[in-house]
């Protein structure tokens, strides 16, 4: 077991969440009427669908409650939340299983969640939803699969959907966009596979932000980086896109775009053990021209030699996204690296990012890896971090010092 590591990073409290801490990659502060905040975080695998954590002491964080999934074969790795309406993404382990796609909840009383809708995404090729982005309170932006779509290979099952949410009781599909290639009928070639590391051509990320209403960010796993016009929802059309795999091992995962600075900062998914399909890595791509993104600098990371070892996945994850509402910086930028924790870089200096602050727990006890597996971060408004682990960790609670 490794000792816990950090600096600039002071440790508020961590919650084994009863011990079902295996978390998934979504979470969302709740403010509610009463006064209370409240943290909700998805599941990376059954049998728990979404817990609810009281953070209004960020100190002593509580327990509200947890909820099952409906069975064993599926999992909810994403939520969003605006108001007191949280959508949950399920995915299924194979097609053809229900149910796959979105589920809306009211959550006033955050104790007894309510279903108010499910959107449907299950059919003969489609394992559902994996990713969603809903920040506006009217379109679900989500990594898909759908009833009336066959791939050409099976890795390539999730495309990028956007869902009117606007009357929840009936959400509607309104647009789609896929790599050109990748589904059964396209007129375009069959696309290449990696030669090494074939994880498919899958959106994962789907991020729009208010600041562009007109673009969506898209991580589009082996397909690289991604910009589309949605100024027509019903149309999308891709404006950029940056193709690094190969050389690069694949799995484009989160675009977060800085604004002002006409940059983007991508991240990879570590998926092996060992740092087997290293290097995964968080770019920093220049954007200031539609059509042209320009890697210009990567975000320094202590050797996988050191890290490789430890047990369990090592490289780069989610990042924290600027979500609206909440913390955002142009400068700073925070992600998780599994068993390397959570790591900030300074972008002071765009093409020499500079490691400013980490935050490496020690290996939770009984966990199969026998290390840390920090999955994903959110920092709130109020400068509060919340980092969660992969396994049966739980939840993190920091003061990160930038």
């Amino acid at each position: 077991m490794t000792a816990q590591s950090s600096r600039n990073v002071r440790l508020l409290a961590h919650h084994p969440l009863d011990g079902f801490g295996n978390c998934g990659e979504g979470m969302a502060i709740q403010r509610c009427r009463d006064g209370r905040r409240v943290l909700w975080i998805a599941h990376e695998s059954a049998p728990k669908n979404v817990t609810a954590v009281d953070v209004t002491n960020p100190k002593k964080p509580a327990l509200i409650t947890q909820t099952d999934l409906p069975h064993n074969r599926m999992r909810s790795n994403s939520l969003d939340l605006v108001g007191d309406l949280l959508v949950v993404a399920y995915q299924t382990s194979a097609p053809d299983l229900k149910p796959a796609g979105f589920e809306i909840f009211d959550v006033a009383d955050p104790a007894k969640p309510r279903s108010v809708s499910l959107f449907d995404a299950s059919g003969a090729t489609s394992r559902g939803v994996h990713h969603l982005w809903w920040v506006d309170g009217e379109y679900v932006h989500c990594s898909s699969g759908a009833a009336d779509f066959t791939p050409r290979n099976r890795r390539d099952d999730q495309f990028y959907r956007i869902v009117d949410v606007r009357r929840p009781s009936r959400p509607v599909e309104i647009g789609r966009w896929w790599l050109p290639g990748t589904r059964e009928g396209d007129a375009e070639p069959p696309l290449p596979r990696h030669p090494t590391f074939d994880t498919g051509y899958r959106a994962h990320n789907t991020n729009v932000y208010p600041q562009r209403p007109d673009r969506a960010y898209l991580g589009y796993l082996d397909g690289g980086a991604i910009v589309l016009d949605i100024s027509d929802k019903t149309h999308p059309k891709m404006v950029s896109r940056w193709d690094y795999h190969p050389p690069f091992p694949g799995f484009c995962h989160t675009v977060v775009p800085l604004f002002e600075r006409g940059l983007l900062v991508v991240s990879d998914e570590a998926t092996k053990d060992a740092g087997k399909d290293w290097p995964k890595l968080v770019w920093i791509v220049d954007a200031h021209t539609d059509g042209k993104l320009v890697p210009i600098s990567t975000c320094p990371l202590p050797p996988v030699k050191l890290f490789a070892k430890r047990g369990g996945r090592f490289g780069a994850h989610n990042l924290h996204e600027n979500d609206p509402g909440m913390w955002s910086s142009e400068r700073f930028v925070v992600g998780t690296f599994f068993n390397g924790g959570v790591r900030a870089f300074d972008l002071a200096d765009p093409f020499h990012p500079r490691e400013a602050a980490w935050f490496v727990p020690p290996a939770p006890r009984k966990s199969p890896t026998k290390a840390i597996q920090i999955n994903d971060v959110m920092i709130d408004e109020r400068g509060i971090t919340y980092a969660v682990d992969r396994m049966i960790g739980g939840l993190y609670v920091l003061e990160i010092k930038l």
